[in-house]
């Protein structure tokens, strides 16, 4: 009896951690998305979205606007004129509840680094650069490769 009411008990908990854990939507954010052009709406690329060292990171796996075998001349450092295919473009996120910051995304057609927010939004990710407070900046919004994208 007291087994049982031990495994009960260990199955209460983590059923609620895991509840917990769909309610937050953080762990929805690793998957691979598609990136848009904020001009006309089309498709440029495919970011997949990883952890790594406990920390949100995301790199380029498929260019879809542009040259697949494309340089970042733009780059500063060691990214300089290194493909953008496989280019880690956004590191360090830090999980912040309901969204993720504290780390960086580099747009490798300027070679610009920017502070970054990201939050999960009705399966939409937004994603956010910006310099200094976050009303200097930009959000793009970024879909599930698996999901039709909304209409405009």
């Amino acid at each position: 009896m007291k087994d049982n009411l031990i495994e009960m008990k260990v199955f209460f908990s983590l059923s609620l951690i895991w509840l917990a854990h769909l309610l937050n939507g953080q762990g929805d954010v690793f998957d691979t998305w598609v990136a848009v052009d904020d001009d006309d709406g089309q498709p440029t690329s495919h970011i997949e979205i990883f952890e790594k060292e406990g920390n949100l990171h995301g790199k380029i796996v498929k260019i879809i606007e542009g040259p697949s075998d494309a340089l970042c001349d733009q780059c500063k450092g060691e990214k300089h004129n290194q493909p953008i295919l496989g280019m880690e473009i956004i590191w360090d996120m830090k999980d912040h509840g309901k969204n993720w910051r504290g780390g960086r995304i580099m747009d490798p057609e300027n070679g610009k680094t920017y502070k970054c927010k990201i939050k999960l939004k009705e399966d939409v990710l937004e994603v956010r650069g910006f310099i200094g407070i976050t009303t200097l900046g930009r959000t793009q919004k970024w879909y599930r490769l698996n999901q039709e994208k909304p209409a405009r």
